[in-house]
């Protein structure tokens, strides 16, 4: 049994494990002392469609990693009807970071799931644009991406390949 008087790890608060290296835009952990990407905050309560037009702008600008944790917010903070959709959400900007970070197996897995996800709910809610959302477009660029991934073997631009979450009109 190891020795925990001696544990050198970041802890916030409430002594819970957190670490506080810095990140790059695609939230892979830097050395400290680095500067990095300033990191999401945590537990942030904001509007649907708040967390829509903050998370493209993440998106946009190439920090799928960054916008995942605006999604997961809402998945955890909003109502119980909506959850599997922010978690979705959050499967697709997961598989953009894993598939901009090179990992073609990861990418394109989570990009299906987050796919089916999003269509799952669209068809089971009866509602297919949710605070604007365009559920049919983004599981169509999901399935295009994870597609474009397995093929080319190589990691992808982040921001060149960003989804549009309203469709054409974002």
């Amino acid at each position: 049994m190891s020795d925990t008087s001696g544990d050198r790890r970041d802890r916030d608060t409430e002594g819970r494990a957190r670490n506080a290296r810095p990140r790059d835009g695609l939230g892979r952990p830097l050395p400290y002392g680095v500067d990095g990407v300033e990191r999401q905050p945590e537990g942030v309560v904001r509007a649907p469609e708040d967390t829509v037009t903050e998370a493209q702008v993440l998106l946009t600008a190439g920090k799928p990693f960054h916008a995942h944790e605006v999604f997961e917010d809402a998945w955890k903070s909003g109502p119980d009807e909506e959850r599997a959709l922010w978690r979705g959400l959050a499967q697709l900007a997961v598989g953009l970071t894993h598939a901009a970070r090179g990992n073609v197996t990861g990418g394109a897995r989570l990009l299906r799931r987050g796919a089916g996800a999003v269509e799952e709910w669209g068809a089971g809610s009866g509602n297919p644009r949710p605070h604007g959302l365009a559920l049919a477009e983004l599981a169509s660029w999901a399935r295009e991406l994870a597609g474009a991934v397995e093929r080319d073997e190589t990691a992808v631009d982040a921001s060149a390949r960003a989804p549009r979450l309203r469709g054409g009109d974002s």
